[in-house]
C-alpha cells in the first residue's frame, strides 16, 4: 500500500481481566481487549469494525470512523466484495479514503469475504481468484490478512477452493483463511481438501438472536423450540477446533429487522436489565450488548456495523466488561430464552 500521512494513533495496548472477579474492575476508557487468534500468527482486537455501510460516506467521514476505531484499540477491519451495491464498492471507498504507511499496514488486519454473486453463490477457483485480485486493487493493499468464504455454496467443489487457496497463499496475497455462516459439516468438507487452517467462521449473534448458544443450554428438551440444533453445533465445534467465531449483527433483533436496544415494546425486560447493568458498569447499553458476547469464553470477535464514531467508542467500552454468570444469564433469559 502506498505511503501516506504519519500514524494517527499509537499501537493498541494489551490488558486482561478475570471473569471470575465479580467486582467492577475494568478500564471503560481503555483500549479494547486483544486476542491471540488460534491457527494464525495474528494478535488482534476482539472488536472488528465492519465497513458494510460506508458507501455513502465521504472520505473524511470514513477516515474519522477508522481513526476512532484505532484510537479505541480496534485494529481489525471487515469487508466483503458484495458490500456497497456494486462489486467491491465499499472496499473501493475504504481504499480511496484511508492510506496506511507500510508500518501502519502491518499494525492492522484487513479481512474481506467472497462468494456471493447476483442470484447465486460461487466458490469456483476462477471466481475466488478474480474476486481477491479485485479486492486488493480496491483496498489498495498487497495482501489480505484474512479471506472468508461468504455464505455456503452448496455447489462447492472443494478441490477448486483448495487450488485457489494454494495459489493465493503462494503468491502472498492472502495470509489466513476462513468461512462465514457455515456449519461444522461444511467446514469439514473443505478441510478434507484445503491445506490451510480454516481459522474463522463469521456467524450472526446477538442477545436476541442466539440459537448457536441457546440450543446447547436447552439440549434434550423434547417439544421445546429452543432445544432444536439449527447449525449442527457451530459453537462447540469451533471451541474444539480452535476456530475464532466472529459475531455479526450484535445489536439486531433477528435478521435485519431492527435493533433490540431501546425497543421496549418487544423487549421491555431485556432493556430494563441492560440499563441496570449499564448504570452499574458506568457504560452505555451498547457496551452491555457487546459485553454479553465478549464475556463468553469462546472468545468471540464482535463485528460492529456502525458508521458513527461515538457508537464505536460506546461499543469499545464493552470489550472486556466482567459480567458475572448471574448477570449474563439474566440478559439471556430477559431476551426470551429459558433455563430448563
Amino acid at each position: 500500500m502506498p505511503s501516506g500521512s504519519p500514524s494517527r494513533t499509537s499501537p493498541p495496548r494489551s490488558r486482561s481481566s478475570s471473569h471470575a472477579d465479580e467486582s467492577v474492575r475494568f478500564d471503560k476508557n481503555g483500549s479494547v481487549k486483544r486476542l491471540a487468534l488460534p491457527q494464525t500468527n495474528l494478535t488482534a482486537s476482539n472488536l472488528i469494525l465492519g465497513l458494510m455501510r460506508i458507501a455513502d460516506l465521504d472520505d473524511e467521514a470514513i477516515r474519522t470512523l477508522v481513526a476512532t476505531a484505532r484510537e479505541t484499540g480496534i485494529d481489525f477491519f471487515d469487508h466483503a466484495d458484495v458490500y456497497g451495491g456494486s462489486p467491491h464498492h465499499c472496499e473501493q471507498r475504504f481504499g480511496d479514503a484511508v492510506t496506511f504507511t507500510s508500518s501502519e499496514r502491518e499494525q492492522v488486519r484487513i479481512q474481506t469475504k467472497t462468494g456471493i454473486v447476483p442470484g447465486a453463490f460461487d466458490f469456483s477457483k476462477e471466481h475466488i481468484l478474480e474476486s481477491v485480485d479485485a479486492s486488493l486493487r480496491a483496498l489498495r493493499t498487497d495482501y489480505l490478512d484474512v479471506l472468508l468464504l461468504h455464505r455456503p455454496d452448496t455447489l462447492v467443489e472443494p478441490e477448486e477452493v483448495a487450488a485457489a487457496f494454494d495459489e493465493l497463499e503462494a503468491a502472498g496475497k492472502v495470509r489466513n483463511f476462513g468461512v462465514s455462516n457455515q456449519t461444522p459439516g461444511q467446514v469439514e468438507l473443505l478441510k478434507k481438501f484445503v491445506k490451510q487452517p480454516l481459522a474463522f467462521n463469521q456467524v450472526q449473534l446477538s442477545i436476541t438472536h442466539a440459537p448457536l448458544i441457546a440450543a446447547g443450554v436447552a439440549s434434550n428438551m423434547a417439544g421445546l423450540d429452543q432445544s432444536i440444533d439449527r447449525d449442527n453445533g457451530i459453537l462447540d465445534y469451533a471451541r474444539l477446533n480452535d476456530i475464532t467465531l466472529q459475531a455479526w449483527s450484535p445489536f439486531q433483533k433477528q435478521f435485519f429487522n431492527g435493533v433490540f436496544l431501546g425497543d421496549r415494546e418487544t423487549y421491555p425486560e431485556l432493556n430494563d436489565a441492560i440499563d441496570e447493568l449499564a448504570a452499574k458498569y458506568e457504560v452505555t447499553p451498547t457496551a452491555i450488548a457487546v459485553a454479553w458476547i465478549t464475556r463468553h469464553p469462546a472468545n468471540f470477535q464482535v463485528v460492529l456495523g456502525t458508521t458513527k464514531p461515538e457508537r464505536v467508542r460506546e461499543a469499545a467500552a464493552g470489550s472486556d466488561i466482567p459480567l458475572t454468570r448471574v448477570e449474563w444469564y439474566r440478559l439471556f433469559t430477559a431476551a426470551g430464552y429459558i433455563l430448563p
